[in-house]
């Protein structure tokens, strides 16, 4: 009997552990579109520089789309005003005097998989804007744009701790 038990526990906490270190996939909507900034290395000042064009996009984004809620407006929006996103790069740069080649593209672009806070999220090429700064060699940020994962929180001044696993449902629910 003993001999069972001790069986028994071994095998609940080799599950318990290997339960705790998997990570949850979140599929994002096929009908998303995504935004990723690339920095142009992994230098502490080109890191800065991508946190600020980062900010500064998600403000004039935010204002952008902030009374869209169709995918298919998103996208008349984002194509119609995409030298607005350029110059809001090129705005940020000239601000901090950091004389950098940039990229704008809107399309298919390919991310790579990101797990982030136990959520992986899966390579592939995604609908998406892609801001690629110097010679984009660095990390890279990216988040949704739409559904607006991304532009939530921008009010509250608190975008980095965006829960995308809490706000992923809501957001379904709202939009498809």
């Amino acid at each position: 009997m003993k001999k069972v038990l001790l069986i028994l526990m071994t095998f609940l906490i080799v599950v318990a552990i290997s339960n705790k270190n998997t990570t949850e996939e979140i599929i994002i909507p096929n009908d998303s579109i995504r935004i990723r900034v690339i920095a142009n290395s992994n230098s502490d000042e080109d890191q800065k520089i991508k946190q600020k064009i980062r900010k500064s996009i998600q403000i004039e984004l935010s204002k952008m789309l902030q009374d869209v809620n169709d995918i298919n407006e998103v996208r008349n929006v984002l194509k119609n005003n995409l030298k607005d996103v350029e110059y809001t790069v090129e705005k940020e740069l000239d601000k901090n005097n950091i004389d950098m080649k940039y990229q704008v593209n809107y399309g298919n672009n390919f991310f790579p998989m990101k797990t982030y806070k136990g959520v992986k999220y899966e390579e592939g090429y995604y609908e998406s804007i892609v801001i690629k700064l110097g010679s984009s060699k660095g990390d890279n940020w990216w988040c949704v744009l739409f559904p607006p994962l991304c532009l939530m929180e921008e009010d509250d001044n608190n975008i980095e701790e965006v829960e995308y696993k809490s706000f992923v449902k809501e957001i379904i629910d709202k939009f498809f």
